[in-house]
């Protein structure tokens, strides 16, 4: 289909290193850096690292809208590429116009990472473990 494809799981890790023939491990942060969207189309996943991780390293992302993903993130206003069983034409046509246009792809991957850091921040969850605390410790 003329589509250049890159199988890397030999040469990203989770850290940067080298294999024993000298050839570069890339850290998965490299990855993400290098990427002009990311998609996942699982339509099993528990929360969703992989979403998560998009959204901190500001790429668009074409995903299958799983379960969880509907019930407990897309409700938080996240712009995502999303489809149900099949990509559509207009999954397709989206991801284009995407690809094609550099300042919509940071305008949706700045929207998603000032939500997630709403959301899912360390901050956040500060905020959160100060009130569980609070609550349990009756202060």
């Amino acid at each position: 289909m003329g589509v250049r494809v890159i199988f890397g799981a030999d040469i990203v890790n989770h850290r940067r290193g080298k294999m024993p023939d000298g050839r570069k491990i890339y850290a998965l942060a490299d990855a993400y850096r290098d990427a002009d969207l990311v998609t996942y189309p699982s339509t099993i996943e528990g929360f969703g690292n992989a979403f998560l991780e998009t959204i901190y390293y500001k790429r668009p992302i074409v995903m299958s809208t799983y379960e969880i993903f509907k019930s407990d993130i897309q409700p938080k206003g996240f712009q995502v590429i999303g489809f149900e069983d099949f990509i559509t034409e207009e999954t397709v046509r989206m991801t284009r116009q995407v690809l094609q246009d550099r300042d919509l792809a940071a305008e949706m991957a700045e929207h998603n990472y000032t939500i997630g850091s709403r959301y899912y921040s360390f901050h956040t969850l500060e905020n959160h473990l100060v009130v569980l605390m609070n609550e349990c410790l009756g202060t």
